[in-house]
């Protein structure tokens, strides 16, 4: 998952909340989610991305994330949101479209 930022942030990295077992981590000008080497719960990734998706609609931080689906199913299965998982269409989720995911099957 890409992370982009808003003009106010230049950088931002570390961890949203540890509980999720995901951090930010910059790669060269980019900003992307690292799968802890630590125990991740297996809803940490879908709770990540959903953190992500909500950081970047106040777009203080960041503006947008991009998502693609294999990594959303991916998130979904491990989240045990089996449905939802089966329901993805796009070929890459934004923020907005993560929201959505989230509002329609109430994860």
């Amino acid at each position: 998952m890409e992370i982009l930022l808003s003009k106010q942030c230049e950088s931002l990295t570390g961890v949203l909340d540890r509980r999720q077992g995901y951090f930010i981590q910059r790669r060269g000008e980019r900003f992307f989610g690292q799968r802890s080497k630590h125990t991740v719960p297996p809803d940490g990734h879908w709770r990540f991305i959903l953190t992500c998706a909500r950081l970047a609609q106040n777009k203080l931080y960041a503006t947008d994330i991009r998502v693609g689906r294999l990594e959303v199913a991916n998130a979904l299965n491990e989240a045990r949101h089996f449905v939802a998982a089966q329901h993805l269409q796009l070929a890459i989720y934004h923020a907005r479209d993560i929201i959505n995911l989230q509002k329609t099957f109430g994860l």
